[in-house]
């Protein structure tokens, strides 16, 4: 018998359909680029982490693009209902947090770190680049210590998130963090819903379209 699932009142879908949405959304190009040291990571990196997609975690160093000021920051948050705490002069840069989250990313851990990162950074006010403080991170997230460390020493890898960069403001982006659905970039946490629904409305389309037999 055709199993079917509701997802609606009033409106049933097959189920092979739904497996094909969930399946579009997995394999649809998703990448979160951001910097550690914007507290607009920290107000997005729940939610990006919650998208029914498998997202590549993209840490970036880019001058060129808008980072959110403290009072714009206070405000989002205000509204999204999340605790910010600041402790010092912000924004400011993490480069050390920004190469070791390069690293988790490489390890598959990208999501868990940024997530451990930014809490710390934005809801304990901890400086990021502090050893002891990234070595929390490591921890919450599972990503192996020692490694984690000596990557975040090693300024080598800031030539790649400097191209990485590069390539979101060559490409249209002008403000951080973005999130990359198939070719399209979405600039700016604000834009975060148009995003997810763009990705809702690829999977649908993906649906809706008769697959090759």
């Amino acid at each position: 018998m055709h199993r079917c699932v509701a997802v609606d009142v009033g409106t049933v879908v097959s189920l092979a359909e739904h497996r094909r949405s969930r399946a579009a959304h997995r394999q649809r190009r998703v990448v979160f680029s951001f910097d550690l040291g914007d507290p607009a990571t920290y107000l997005a990196a729940e939610r990006v982490d919650r998208l029914d997609a498998a997202v590549a975690w993209q840490p970036v160093i880019a001058p060129a693009l808008v980072r959110t000021t403290r009072a714009e920051a206070d405000r989002r948050a205000a509204e999204l209902r999340l605790p910010l705490v600041w402790a010092g002069e912000r924004p400011v840069s993490f480069p050390r947090a920004q190469r070791a989250a390069a690293f988790a990313a490489e390890h598959g851990r990208g999501g868990p770190f940024v997530l451990a990162a930014s809490r710390l950074a934005f809801c304990g006010g901890f400086d990021l680049d502090d050893p002891e403080i990234l070595a929390e991170a490591a921890a919450a997230s599972s990503v192996p210590l020692e490694p984690c460390l000596a990557a975040a020493a090693d300024a080598g890898r800031d030539a790649e998130l400097e191209r990485c960069g590069r390539f979101l403001a060559a490409h249209g982006a002008d403000a951080l963090p973005v999130l990359q659905v198939g070719r399209v970039l979405f600039a700016g946490e604000r834009r975060l819903s148009d995003a997810a629904a763009a990705l809702r409305d690829g999977a649908a389309r993906a649906v809706r379209t008769p697959a090759f037999r």
